[in-house]
């Protein structure tokens, strides 16, 4: 499996957009093979067909389950969990929710360098280190 997703970050990013995450699961009896991707604004249905033909076509050659199963393309989701350093240095600019073991807050993702999260949050900026993080998410403001 860990092969199948090192080729499909590559094609994925050769179209560009980025991996999120790649699942293979049994749902209601019937395997499903489930990537989730992302861009630096929103995905739509037309982004997912256009992933899921390339990954199709690759699938075809490379024919790499014995089962059945079917392709879902979709987005990673406008409240995504960012899981790692490249994540977070993507969500730059957008609002996030940071939870530490002292508090949790919703802001604005202003920088991540060395290590430290930069957020403004209610007019002022607050800097917390990436190590005292417990979860971050991206989030919308309604």
């Amino acid at each position: 499996m860990e092969k199948l997703k090192i080729r499909f970050k590559e094609l994925i990013e050769d179209l560009g957009y980025y991996l999120y995450d790649v699942i293979y699961e049994k749902e209601n009896g019937d395997y499903v093979l489930k990537v989730f991707i992302e861009n630096n604004t929103f995905i739509d249905i037309d982004d997912c067909v256009k992933v899921s033909h390339v990954l199709s076509e690759e699938l075809d050659i490379l024919d790499p389950f014995t089962d059945a199963y079917n392709l879902e393309v979709s987005s990673s989701g406008a409240e995504r969990e960012l899981r790692n350093s490249e994540e977070i240095k993507r969500a730059i600019g957008k609002t996030v929710f940071v939870k530490t073991i002292e508090q949790a807050l919703e802001g604005t993702l202003v920088s991540f360098v060395d290590n430290v999260i930069e957020i403004t949050f209610r007019n002022k900026t607050i800097k917390i280190n990436y190590i005292d993080v417990s979860y971050i998410r991206l989030t919308i403001i309604f």
